[in-house]
């Protein structure tokens, strides 16, 4: 766990302040994702997904190690998940890791699993029953298969529904684990429930799981925001001692709230700093407009002569980390957007148009998905 008072803070709960990501690199003892192990991913590939081009992955443990276990014959898995909770819908920052996978799942022809560790919620918040993770599981789902998973190498494991499958894997993660090693990875103490300090055995086993039900050991690679780094340097320290491969690991930087590009977008932090998966084109318009942070001027006439700065402007760090992939527009709108050529509200008006198309064709796909659930979840 990091801890900055002067400038942020980074837990697997919680994301405040301005994230320097250099000194995040340290913090974590995790490798720089350069461009050696990039080239090793696109000689596998044919080309680079846009979340790799642009540094959005920008993290990794061990990620040459697992390349070089995939040249010599031994496929990985992918493995990555989402605790539902109530009222807390899927927004745009949620499907950094998840559009990962997919892509990664089809470049190298590999098997996903995705958990759903739907007691989780339930076991760190007073005021959430289990009924409550069970429909918001439901819900989460539907945005997991709208991306496009292929449903005969996706694996859905949900820790209530498979805990007979688990729950043996997870006492033997937890017979490693001392509530020192809980302490000082979540800064819990003595008023945890004994659920929270047991959870993060859960989280462990879909790691190794495969490998279990194969009778060998396969890798696993896990994509997945940088806060959640803890949990599985847990799981990192114990898994050898179980006789299973770490799992490797690649971090993404946080899709900043409307707000400000300080933390991260959050859906407990208010309807105001997040895009949902579920909003309609007129939430999407007047959330941009009325609350995505602007790197422009003041005034129209100021704009014009001074410009605006693309580098703290939110519309335009979604444009680059999410929306516009073509290399040579986004580098046009930057550079119009700094001369004062492309006011804020032009600015806005792209990545207004740009997210609705998107939600467009993620909505549909979603309400498709209503069918496709049974063929997604782990047969017991």
């Amino acid at each position: 766990m990091v801890k900055e008072k002067k400038d942020f803070s980074i837990t697997p709960y919680e994301v405040g302040g301005q994230v320097d990501y250099s000194k995040l690199i340290k913090e974590f003892g995790v490798s720089k994702l350069d461009s050696r192990t990039l080239e090793r991913i696109k000689k596998q590939t044919g080309e680079l997904h846009v979340f790799l081009r642009r540094g959005i992955f920008f993290a990794h443990r061990d990620l040459n190690w697992l390349l070089d276990e995939y040249d010599a014959g031994n496929k990985f898995f992918l493995y990555t998940g989402r605790a539902p909770s109530k009222g807390s819908r899927v927004h745009l920052g949620h499907l950094i890791p998840w559009i990962m996978c997919q892509w990664l799942q089809e470049k190298f022809d590999v098997d996903m699993w995705f958990q759903f560790p739907d007691e989780e919620k339930f076991l760190y918040k007073p005021d959430i029953t289990l009924e409550d993770t069970e429909q918001a599981t439901y819900e989460d789902m539907l945005d997991v298969i709208a991306l496009g998973f292929r449903p005969e190498k996706t694996k859905f494991l949900i820790d209530t529904k498979h805990a007979g499958i688990m729950y043996k894997e997870a006492c033997k993660v937890a017979k490693k684990i001392t509530f020192s090693m809980v302490k000082s990875s979540f800064g819990f103490n003595e008023s945890n429930n004994v659920g929270s300090i047991f959870y993060t055995a859960m989280q462990a086993v879909p790691a190794f799981l495969p490998s279990v039900i194969k009778k060998k050991n396969i890798p696993c690679l896990i994509p997945l925001g940088i806060d959640q780094d803890p949990h599985f340097r847990i799981s990192r320290d114990v898994m050898p001692k179980l006789g299973y491969y770490k799992p490797a690991i690649m971090h993404n930087v946080f899709l900043p709230p409307l707000t400000g590009i300080g933390g991260k977008m959050a859906a407990s932090s208010g309807s105001e700093t997040a895009i949902y998966t579920t909003d309609t084109p007129e939430e999407v318009k007047k959330k941009i407009n009325k609350y995505a942070f602007s790197g422009g001027q003041a005034t129209i006439e100021e704009h014009r002569k001074k410009g605006g700065n693309p580098d703290i402007d939110v519309s335009f760090q979604y444009l680059k980390m999410f929306f516009e992939p073509d290399d040579n527009k986004l580098q046009k709108i930057h550079d119009d957007y700094k001369s004062g050529k492309l006011l804020t509200g032009e600015l806005k008006a792209i990545l207004i148009e740009k997210i609705n198309k998107f939600l467009s064709e993620h909505q549909k796909k979603r309400e498709q998905a209503k069918k496709m659930i049974d063929k997604f979840v782990l047969k017991n």
